[in-house]
């Protein structure tokens, strides 16, 4: 036997697209193109772009996803707050779309009470009713942050009822072991092995329709870490 892992590839980012109508990221995606390189390129207004501004645009990509604030982003890549804030002004003008998107779920959770993902499971968010400032502040992170992690979620747990239909359909003697955030892992027989690989890239690749095409790459080693 051997081990499987396999990783959906910026599965939040890819969500992110998908609901906010971000044509410039669908493309960026439907292309293949490193995707925190293009931001970088757009941020910066510039074809060339230094390690140092990738890994920028890489924090502030994954930042936004999260809510993530001007201290916060500040701290994550050792720049000052008043940059940081800058570099978020300036992502935000470069993808109106998702500026957008984020202002309408906040608006809605506040007037709901609840965010929901892409399959209406809703996330409650009672803090955003809070008479407390921060409290209220950690409840607008939550609510961006619950429609793209939350959806990421629902479509990996697609992924693993279709794949398990599919393996006890074919009764193989490989197993699905457990999920870990974006990845799943699979304890594989070996001769099973190059079938087993097709049928998960498959069914997870295909698990939900997006505007953009879910990617999911694949580690084979004797354990986990051999894996990645």
């Amino acid at each position: 036997h051997q081990m499987l892992a396999c990783d959906y590839s910026q599965i939040e980012l890819r969500v992110l697209a998908d609901l906010a109508d971000e044509k410039v990221l669908i493309e960026a995606f439907r292309n293949n193109e490193d995707i925190h390189t293009k931001t970088a390129q757009l941020i910066f207004g510039k074809e060339e772009i230094t390690s140092l501004e990738r890994r920028q645009a890489k924090a502030v990509n994954f930042g936004i996803i999260y809510g993530q604030s001007a201290w916060g982003l500040s701290e994550g890549i050792n720049i000052g707050p008043a940059e940081a804030k800058r570099f978020i002004e300036a992502y935000y003008a470069t993808f109106p779309g998702i500026k957008g998107f984020m202002d309408t779920v906040v608006e809605e959770a506040v007037n709901k009470g609840y965010a929901t993902t892409m399959f209406n499971r809703r996330r409650y968010l009672p803090e955003l009713r809070s008479s407390v400032y921060m409290q209220r502040e950690s409840g607008k992170r939550n609510a961006m942050n619950a429609p793209i992690q939350g959806t990421a979620a629902d479509i990996i747990k697609i992924a693993m009822v279709d794949l398990d239909k599919e393996m006890t359909r074919l009764k193989v003697r490989s197993k699905m072991l457990l999920q870990i955030h974006d990845e799943l892992v699979f304890d594989v027989y070996k001769p099973e092995l190059e079938n087993i690989k097709t049928l998960v890239k498959t069914e997870m690749e295909q698990a939900f329709k997006l505007d953009v095409p879910l990617d999911v790459d694949l580690g084979i080693g004797n354990n986990w870490l051999e894996a990645h």
